[in-house]
């Protein structure tokens, strides 16, 4: 690529100023009302100022370069994300905002060290000054291609292939939290909506009409009786929808099925030592066992 070629002398001086013109701003606009929230408890905040942080070094100083800092950050956004629809009320001190500080400064060191030993190796720094910023090597050589390949593998693929599976995990989570309150308001409906259609009935024709009272008597228990539908489906669709409730159901089963064992074999024991009636008892005690 020749020197002074239409893309140094006017797309990137161009290109950069709308950069700093509109960034800049924007970034510090950000990065105020990211501070603010930060203050107020916000965990996300702090990787939002750090996100504009970045952009602020990368349209003051050109030679920075976030992309591997941006990917990171956008990693914890999208974890935090889905810790907090598929586990709210697990993980919360991961969460916190001295948390998420700790996880930025590891993040900030980690792309320092990468930085650093990117540009010592591909001499970054020094075809970074002014009299050899446009030249660019054409050719690749073979250390250098699969440096490239590692680069796009671990700072895009990787990074995008986390944000990809969050995103898709909180839509699915999404989806089931969409069937858990449809559920829920279907069974709402139909427990409690007959009783109030009867109860509205009853207030425009029943004063002083025995034959109302008479005639809807028996729909009114029946529908009386359906109202507590509502509490004995809304504990079942919690444990069938909440994944983390079916497993913690699964472990109180098991834990309860440990006890019954030691309960059954003790007292296996004690009618061994019984006398012969003992066994019709324990063939009982069986069959009623199972």
């Amino acid at each position: 690529m020749a020197c002074f070629s239409a893309v140094e002398q006017y797309m990137y001086p161009t290109a950069y100023s709308l950069f700093f013109i509109i960034g800049f701003p924007a970034n510090c606009l950000s990065l105020y009302v990211a501070w603010v929230l930060m203050k107020k408890g916000n965990n996300l905040a702090v990787y939002l100022i750090n996100l504009s942080v970045g952009d602020l070094l990368v349209i003051a100083v050109v030679m920075f370069n976030s992309f591997y800092m941006g990917s990171g950050f956008l990693c914890c956004i999208s974890v935090d994300r889905y810790l907090a629809i598929v586990f709210p009320l697990h993980f919360a001190r991961v969460r916190e905002v001295r948390t998420t500080v700790l996880l930025s400064v590891i993040i900030w060191l980690a792309v320092i060290v990468l930085h650093v030993s990117l540009f010592t190796y591909t001499e970054t720094i020094w075809n970074f000054c002014a009299s050899r910023m446009c030249e660019e090597p054409m050719i690749m050589t073979a250390t250098a291609a699969n440096v490239a390949i590692t680069r796009a593998a671990l700072g895009f693929l990787v990074p995008y292939g986390v944000i990809f599976l969050s995103n898709e995990i909180i839509r699915a989570e999404r989806r089931k939290i969409c069937r858990l309150l449809f559920s829920l308001l279907f069974t709402y409906l139909l427990a409690f909506m007959p009783f109030q259609v009867v109860m509205f009935i009853r207030g425009l024709l029943e004063p002083g009409n025995c034959s109302v009272t008479h005639n809807l008597r028996d729909y009114y228990m029946v529908f009386v009786a359906m109202t507590t539908i509502n509490s004995v489906l809304d504990p079942i669709l919690y444990c069938l929808i909440s994944d983390s409730a079916k497993t913690e159901m699964k472990r109180l089963f098991k834990v309860c099925e440990e006890q019954f064992s030691k309960i059954y074999s003790s007292n296996q024991v004690k009618l061994s030592c019984f006398s012969p009636t003992s066994v019709r008892l324990e063939i009982l005690l069986q069959l009623f066992l199972h």
